[in-house]
């Protein structure tokens, strides 16, 4: 990623933020769970960038990528960076915003649609009895490579690359059982893999709004 994209990135980011803060400020407060957070030098856009250059950065790790990468070449667009160890503790204060922040940023249909879903997994096989942090919504699933214990991202892209749309479930939910919803807004076609084949899923969303789902196991016409 060129320094022209880092800009670019942040001037969107931020953008968002100058009008997300005093709208999410009123609501803390409506809701009585406001709270008093000291300013710190990394101002919350810039975190919530070097968040998002993680996930583009092709790093296997955020502190490979904030050690390696951010504190050696990106000084100059970060002049006030933190050590590793204190941005791990703001991290979570920018969660809710980076989630919002990824709903703005839908791209629009044009009738050529895929989904499909990935494993995210909380812990190694080994530890899920000692696993606490997200017993209570974390479940075994299976993808084509084997069992984990995690969740299931859920996505929906144009035909230029552009999200559309995406959900986070149990790991145990079929692929199927969110369609629906994800693509409440598409129309075209919409291309999935064998985890997608359902006649009566297909029946569903083409009399509903038309949108032809197209399986893996079918010839494409």
């Amino acid at each position: 990623m060129s320094i022209r994209d880092v800009e670019a990135l942040y001037c969107s980011v931020d953008t968002f933020w100058q009008e997300f803060e005093p709208w999410w400020k009123r609501e803390l407060l409506a809701t009585g769970a406001c709270r008093r957070w000291r300013a710190t030098r990394l101002h919350p856009s810039e975190i919530m960038t070097i968040a998002i250059l993680f996930q583009q950065s092709g790093y296997r790790t955020f502190k490979a990528f904030y050690t390696e990468y951010v504190q050696v070449h990106l000084r100059a667009e970060f002049p006030h960076l933190l050590s590793y160890t204190r941005l791990i503790e703001l991290l979570p204060r920018v969660l809710l915003p980076l989630a919002v922040y990824l709903q703005t940023q839908h791209g629009a249909c044009t009738g050529i649609s895929f989904i499909d879903s990935t494993a995210l997994a909380v812990c190694h096989n080994a530890r899920i009895h000692q696993h606490r942090v997200f017993r209570v919504d974390a479940r075994r699933g299976k993808t084509s490579v084997g069992w984990f214990y995690g969740f299931k991202l859920h996505l929906v892209v144009n035909d230029r690359g552009e999200l559309l749309a995406f959900c986070l479930t149990p790991g145990n939910t079929d692929d199927r059982q969110p369609v629906p919803r994800l693509a409440r807004r598409l129309f075209g076609r919409l291309f999935g893999d064998k985890g997608y084949l359902s006649a009566a899923l297909a029946e569903q969303l083409f009399l509903t709004q038309g949108l032809r789902l197209i399986q893996a196991a079918q010839k494409y016409a």
